[in-house]
């Protein structure tokens, strides 16, 4: 059964997690970094045409397999199109041996209480039916963390897992991320109460109900070695969060069995201008240097 070999590859392969889900709010940047302005098109539709023939590209990339990539997390637009004539989710298994993500929340509301919730998912039951239709294995949901709020982390870490349980009953292995904003003040203090509230939730899980981690890159090596180690946690993944890919992959190096699913830093240096061997061989540099610091 494909879910069994993608379970086993998940927990127990080298590699990382490859993160193409970025939403409306983010891809006029995301395309700006790859070289086209916001001049070029007109409109979402033109938009979302130019990143997923950006996407497309990265994912049909020679150097873009699942040797190094463990899974890509996609954005909902993506897993509804189509590459080379399949289904976004199904080329990443059956072509390249990544198993696929979606990027299931409706982004953020703002800022209280020094945290960002996410905001209501109304559609989130039949969207992850949809999913599993489709061949997706798992989700990815994202909460923001500005300030060491006790209250407040503990409103995010609480409402990540009530959506991630209903994620697990679904049938689906849910990436839960609460991200630690890297320019918090006290950045340090808010990982520590992060730890704290999660190893609670961790502790409410159940036997067999896998979740997986994903977490900014700590001031405090290994900090989370106890999330690495517990059994309901299939892998812990760090966001690269606004660091360079350079202080990304420096920073993973040094947290044990923490793996890379960095977004920006993997497509930092790609360009919609270079020619595809330039292109391939820049990717491929790129996807060495996150498996390297992965493997520690």
């Amino acid at each position: 059964m494909t879910n069994a070999q993608q379970l086993e590859k998940i927990r127990t392969q080298d590699g990382f997690i490859a993160a193409l889900d970025q939403s409306g709010g983010s891809t006029p940047k995301a395309l700006r970094l790859y070289g086209i302005e916001e001049s070029a098109y007109s409109g979402d539709a033109e938009m979302f045409d130019l990143v997923h023939a950006m996407r497309t590209r990265i994912i049909t990339s020679p150097s873009f397999g699942g040797d190094r990539i463990l899974g890509a997390i996609l954005f909902e637009m993506t897993m509804d199109r189509e590459i080379a004539g399949m289904g976004t989710a199904d080329y990443l298994w059956k072509e390249k041996q990544v198993v696929p993500f979606l990027k299931v929340d409706k982004g953020l509301a703002d800022v209280a209480d020094g945290v960002q919730v996410m905001k209501p998912m109304p559609e989130l039951d039949a969207l992850l039916e949809r999913g599993k239709a489709k061949g997706i294995f798992g989700t990815k949901m994202r909460s923001v963390i500005k300030s060491a709020s006790k209250s407040g982390i503990a409103a995010v870490v609480a409402q990540q897992f009530e959506i991630g349980n209903r994620i697990v009953d679904a049938g689906l292995v849910p990436i839960i991320e609460p991200e630690v904003d890297i320019n918090a003040p006290d950045k340090k203090a808010c990982e520590d109460i992060l730890l704290a509230e999660i190893g609670k939730h961790l502790d409410q899980l159940g036997d067999g109900r896998n979740v997986m981690l994903k977490l900014t890159l700590p001031e405090t090596d290994d900090l989370y070695k106890p999330c690495i180690a517990h059994d309901n946690v299939l892998r812990v993944v760090a966001l690269s969060g606004g660091y360079s890919r350079e202080e990304a992959n420096a920073r993973l190096a040094r947290q044990h069995g923490m793996v890379a699913s960095f977004s920006r830093a993997l497509s930092e240096g790609l360009s919609a201008q270079q020619s595809d061997e330039e292109f391939d061989k820049t990717l491929d540099a790129s996807i060495q240097s996150i498996f390297d610091a992965s493997r520690t």
